[in-house]
């Protein structure tokens, strides 16, 4: 019988959950936990707006006050001239988390982009580069004669995605026509992931639907207030391709329309309010329904630190 210890995986805490929820209030509140502790936490942004420099109030990215003294990595670490895919994300992770283990360090990722996080624990599929061709000629259908094609090249696919799904009706429709195979078959050799070589300390945020509509009201219309118009106004100085993540942003849309005049103040805080609260709502059900099935769903609102992440506060025996 061997002797041998089993080895200890280094600790990666995880808080997600919809927009407005609290996850930045719960990762400094660990953080400080993890102080008190004698451990060092270091809160990693996971959230696809906040990686942008461009969008300081629009992203609601921590205010060093709200930061509370914790130190923050990959918060607007991109300009948004440059898109960040998940898989840019995920590499820039992998590395802030291997240099804070190194450190002695607890990774705490936290945010409300749950394509990121699935990305760092799970791997990237290998699928090769789309032959440009294909992509044009598939991203110019309309949506009806792309789920028709689809329907035909990969029934399996079609018959996953929702019909009005265009996004991922697209990119399988390119997949299969580039590649000859279909694209849960690249999924099912996914490379890269991190989830074997870590303990996970995850928590997802679903606190009570009105109360987090109401927060998305009224968090909208203070980045109105604060900043948020010269925000958008500086990103439309730069002349950016319209496409690009940073300048679909929610927020960005309602308030272009306003500066351009097609809305006026009132018509852009409610346009601004809805699309944040369809953004949460969408974000609420992906992560109860497509995050593990064992990763605990709390109400950070009456919940402690230490009762949330239990195992993270263990002593070995």
């Amino acid at each position: 019988m061997s002797t041998l210890a089993t080895p200890v995986k280094p600790p990666v805490a995880l808080i997600a959950g919809p927009t407005a929820s609290g996850k930045s209030d719960l990762a400094v509140r660990l953080a400080q936990t993890l102080a008190d502790d004698g451990r060092r936490g270091v809160v990693i942004n996971a959230d696809s707006a906040q990686v942008y420099a461009d969008l300081r109030v629009l992203s609601a990215r921590p205010s060093p006050e709200e930061m509370g003294g914790i130190e923050h990595r990959l918060f607007g670490a991109w300009d948004g001239e440059q898109a960040c895919s998940a898989a840019d994300w995920a590499a820039a992770a992998k590395a802030e988390i291997t240099a804070l283990h190194d450190e002695g360090a607890v990774p705490i990722l936290c945010g409300g982009t749950g394509l990121y996080m699935r990305t760092l624990l799970d791997g990237i599929a290998p699928v090769p580069a789309i032959d440009p061709a294909v992509r044009d000629a598939v991203r110019a259908m309309p949506q009806d004669a792309a789920r028709a094609a689809l329907e035909i090249d990969d029934p399996q696919a079609a018959a996953r995605l929702a019909p009005a799904d265009s996004a991922r009706t697209t990119r399988a429709l390119e997949v299969i026509r580039s590649t000859g195979r279909p694209l849960t078959d690249w999924q099912g050799k996914k490379t890269g992931g991190i989830a074997k070589e870590v303990s996970l300390h995850p928590a997802i945020l679903l606190p009570d639907r009105e109360w987090l509509y109401e927060r998305c009201d009224r968090r909208f219309t203070l980045m109105l207030e604060g900043g948020a118009i010269a925000e958008v106004t500086a990103l439309l100085a730069r002349q950016l391709d319209p496409a690009l993540p940073v300048m679909r942003a929610i927020g960005v849309p309602e308030i272009t329309a306003l500066l351009q005049g097609d809305l006026l103040r009132d018509q852009a805080i409610t346009a601004g309010q809805t699309a944040t609260r369809q953004y949460g709502k969408r974000q609420y059900t992906w992560f109860r329904r497509q995050m593990p099935a064992d990763w605990p769903r709390v109400d950070n609102k009456t919940a402690a630190i230490a009762d949330i992440f239990v195992s993270l506060f263990q002593k070995a025996s």
